[in-house]
């Protein structure tokens, strides 16, 4: 398939499904409206794998956008809630190696963001101190962007974990 033609596929699909109700909506449905729409038979086993995987996307990036939103929500009521300053306020704080405290954990711990080498990090580690400086100790992890994306996407299901784990207790 040309990539002209799947550009104007995903383009047709996305508009559909951004105009669909999605409780109604089919992927059938969704081909069946791309097809009449661009005047080509997408029931050819490429092409609906390609629809597949533009439905399958959307539903990816619509997913992740309602988690994003509640927990945006979420943070804003748990910080009305216990008037915590630390954290995502906004107030911004440097450590000595001029790298950004997002977040203090407790008094040894924090999060940063740091370049190393050229790459961005967000940095979760111990610090420990001496002669009134603030240092980093090796306790502690430091991930490049790739690698925060996937942990995020992820914490719903680290959070249902713990939350069957406390459960059992």
């Amino acid at each position: 398939m040309e990539k002209e033609t799947k550009e104007k596929i995903e383009r047709t699909v996305r508009e559909i499904l951004n105009e669909s109700d999605m409780k109604e909506m089919t992927e059938f449905k969704v081909r069946q409206l791309a097809s009449e729409g661009l005047g080509i038979d997408l029931s050819e086993k490429s092409h609906k794998a390609f629809v597949r995987s533009v439905v399958e996307k959307f539903l990816h990036e619509e997913r992740a956008r309602d988690y994003e939103k509640s927990q945006v929500n979420k943070e804003e009521e748990e910080e009305e809630e216990d008037g915590d300053k630390d954290c995502g306020k906004g107030n911004k704080e440097f450590d000595d190696d001029g790298d950004l405290i997002i977040c203090r954990l407790s008094d040894k711990r924090r999060v940063t963001i740091q370049e190393f080498k050229g790459k961005t990090l967000v940095s979760i580690r111990e610090y420990y101190k001496k002669d009134g400086k603030e240092l980093p100790t090796s306790k502690g992890i430091s991930l490049t962007d790739e690698q925060w994306s996937t942990f995020k996407k992820n914490i719903p299901a680290i959070e249902n974990a713990v939350k069957k784990m406390e459960s059992r207790v």
